[in-house]
């Protein structure tokens, strides 16, 4: 037989971390110990509290038909935990949405609302579904360069008129992922001015929202006057909550963005299933002392890797939100990938080449916290070795 794939998949790159997972293969195979600082899975386990009810409810035989939608206590629980922590006063039926994990939503909202020739602006570097998600439903991607030298900022006004006058979206990502920036309101004032005069909807990315380090706290972008009028914020439990394989997370905001993507989210999945549900919302609801407690976890790795790198000779910088290290590789390699793969092969610690988070992140690698701090310390002292090696 002769299939062929559409043109969509066609376009698409292969997943850089399926080209890492054959590397690390044959590097275990060669007798290598692996450190996996790639992909931003988080090692920490859920709470009690959110496993305990996972465990009663898969025991009752009742919750293992379709549910279709939400429970109603979910949206209030995610509602509640908004009010909570940014202050943010949201409808739970028309301005909350239940997602599939907030990839789900990303991936599925370019298809509700973008036709051929619409534009869709994106971070450079950003998230990888940013980008496939606007090939996927045909539309244009603008990628908007998020450079050192303006402090990991996209410049609005940079943005051609004519580009911004067929732009049907726009996404941005504070505290980023692979690019950990932390913005305060007045940066999201000057995105809504803007998406307001142009008629564009923001869809903020959110799901390092509680990931923030030295005393930080991250801005809801919804937290700011006029932002529900024009924008959209994705929340997830798997950052926050360490429920990344249960994929469970949310969208919050401007209603008829959210209506049009449950439209087309109700001709593609049945819901979530309840003991899931359930679990997150005795996670939404419960005391924010665990979340301080994580932060502290986090700080802590964050404060080994920057200090051994440094160490090491590789003057990466401090980051103070997320669980990664956006660093440039360092001097001799001509690069993202050629780093990153001859590290693998002869040290076993894996990092992510920043090309595959766009064209602005090459000369980049992205570094994941999710190791315990031992095991950070290991990696360090191999890079050092390499390092020196490599340096002669």
């Amino acid at each position: 037989m002769n299939l062929t794939p559409s043109r969509r998949i066609a376009n698409l790159p292969t997943g850089v971390f399926s080209d890492l997972a054959a590397r690390k293969r044959r590097a275990a195979e060669r007798g290598l110990t692996i450190i996996d600082l790639s992909v931003g899975s988080p090692d920490l386990p859920p709470s009690a509290a959110a496993v305990r009810v996972l465990e009663t409810s898969v025991r009752d035989a009742q919750k293992y038909g379709y549910t279709l939608t939400a429970l109603p206590e979910f949206k209030e629980a995610a509602a509640h935990f908004y009010q909570r922590r940014y202050g943010v006063t949201l409808a739970p039926q028309q301005e909350v949405l239940q997602l599939m994990g907030s990839q789900d939503g990303l991936a599925h909202l370019a298809l509700a609302l973008v036709d051929p020739g619409d534009v869709v602006l994106v971070p450079d570097p950003g998230y990888p579904i940013y980008a496939a998600s606007v090939e996927l439903a045909g539309g244009t991607l603008v990628t908007m360069p998020l450079r050192a030298e303006n402090g990991f900022l996209p410049d609005f006004e940079a943005i051609p008129a004519e580009v911004a006058a067929r732009a049907k979206f726009m996404i941005l990502n504070f505290p980023g992922n692979p690019v950990a920036t932390l913005v305060s309101a007045d940066f999201f004032e000057q995105a809504i001015a803007f998406a307001k005069r142009h008629n564009i909807l923001i869809v903020h990315d959110f799901a390092y929202s509680e990931l923030v380090f030295d005393g930080h706290r991250a801005v809801s972008l919804l937290s700011v006057p006029g932002a529900k009028d024009v924008a959209i914020e994705f929340n997830s439990l798997s950052k926050t909550f360490n429920l990344a394989g249960c994929r469970i997370g949310y969208v919050v905001g401007n209603a008829a963005a959210l209506h049009w993507l449950e439209l087309l989210k109700s001709h593609v999945d049945y819901g979530i299933f309840a003991p899931i549900q359930e679990a997150a919302i005795a996670a939404l609801t419960s005391p924010p002392d665990a979340l301080t407690a994580q932060v502290h976890v986090y700080e802590r790795r964050r404060d080994v890797l920057v200090d051994g790198l440094r160490a090491a000779g590789w003057p990466v910088p401090t980051v103070h939100a997320t669980m990664f290290l956006w660093a440039r590789i360092p001097d001799g390699f001509p690069s993202s990938k050629a780093f990153a793969r001859t590290l693998l092969e002869e040290t076993g610690v894996v990092v992510t080449p920043g090309d595959a988070f766009g064209r602005e992140g090459e000369g980049y690698v992205r570094i994941a916290l999710v190791q315990p701090e031992a095991a950070l310390a290991e990696a360090c002292r191999r890079i050092g070795q390499f390092l020196q090696t490599a340096r002669g």
